[in-house]
């Protein structure tokens, strides 16, 4: 049974022969009484005060448990960003080296054609020379015949010359 001041301050005991002296017993009962008041209005603060640190921890552990999640959360959206970032920088090194190699291919292509228009160009040029020589050797011969024709030209002209000094005039 759970005792209160009021129960207490209501207290009667018997009177018996040579019992205790009744003012000192109420005294006492009195001064009981007003601890007990006391003591019951501590332990109700006190348990108010438990109800309120229970409920400022319990606030507590949901603050933590947020912090917690959020920094996992945060911690794997790191994680998603420098893989993405990963995959992205991947993906433009194979990017690039696929344009380098296009680039290098065509590089061979376009040496393979100058190497060729050379190759054509340096021909055209052998070409050309031998036409020049062989128009050359030909302006060369008919400049001998040419030559060769003026000395018999001259031979005859020379003979026809000597010839009718020496003939009589027609």
């Amino acid at each position: 049974m759970k005792l209160t001041p009021l129960d207490i301050q209501q207290m009667v005991f018997r009177v018996k022969l040579r019992g205790y002296d009744p003012e000192e017993v109420n005294r006492f009962l009195e001064e009981v009484a007003q601890t007990v008041e006391s003591l019951n209005r501590d332990n109700a603060g006190l348990r108010e005060r438990i109800t309120s640190l229970e409920q400022q921890v319990a606030e507590l552990k949901r603050t933590e448990m947020t912090l917690s999640n959020t920094l996992v959360s945060a911690q794997s959206l790191a994680d998603d960003v420098k893989r993405s970032a990963h995959r992205d920088a991947e993906l433009i090194v194979k990017e690039a080296e696929l344009k380098a190699g296009e680039l290098f291919r065509q590089a061979r292509i376009e040496l393979a054609d100058t190497q060729r228009d050379l190759s054509l160009l340096q021909k055209q040029r052998l070409l050309m020379v031998e036409r020049m020589r062989a128009t050359l050797h030909t302006f060369e011969r008919m400049l001998d015949v040419e030559t060769s024709e003026a000395y018999q030209d001259n031979d005859i002209g020379s003979e026809v010359k000597i010839q009718g000094e020496s003939s009589p005039a027609r």
